[in-house]
């Protein structure tokens, strides 16, 4: 009987073991990253192809963060018109990193809870920030509302009209 009782919970803690590891979270944001190294290659890149970048600020222990990026994947209109316009970065807001100058050198869009976009030209300056929870509608982020914002920002949005 002791063996079959070892046997059983030998079993159960394997299982459980192998349940844990499958459910980890999602590492969106990596908070060894160089933030602000990884903001300049954006740039870069940014002018060279005529793009924005797009910051989406937050962390891995933000549940919203999660949903808003899950969304934008999952979403073949999203996902396509924030390729064809933007640099995408990922910035880290944790107890291990907090990237307290970077977020001091865009104004501290932190203030307005997370996650939160900013967005930067080709040349790095920082052309809107916007607080996430406009985009959002119930449980989750309005797909309509996002990709407005996304238009509302992109590179020939904000170009002026051609003049006849």
């Amino acid at each position: 009987m002791k063996q079959i009782t070892l046997l059983l919970c030998s079993v159960l803690l394997c299982s459980t073991l192998s349940f844990a590891q499958t459910t980890t979270k999602p590492q969106l944001y990596n908070p060894q990253a160089n933030a602000q190294a990884d903001i300049q290659a954006a740039i870069k890149k940014a002018a060279a192809s005529g793009k924005h970048v797009f910051l989406q600020m937050g962390g891995n222990w933000c549940g919203w963060c999660i949903a808003f990026d899950n969304l934008v994947k999952s979403n073949d209109t999203l996902k396509n018109y924030l390729e064809q316009n933007y640099e995408v970065v990922h910035v880290n807001y944790s107890p291990e990193n907090k990237n307290e100058a970077v977020f001091a050198s865009l104004a501290h869009p932190e203030r307005f809870g997370f996650p939160v976009f900013v967005i930067l030209n080709g040349k790095g300056e920082r052309i809107h920030t916007q607080n996430s929870e406009y985009l959002e509608e119930g449980k989750g982020h309005n797909s309509k509302k996002v990709l407005q914002f996304f238009n509302h920002w992109s590179p020939s949005a904000l170009k002026p009209p051609s003049v006849k």
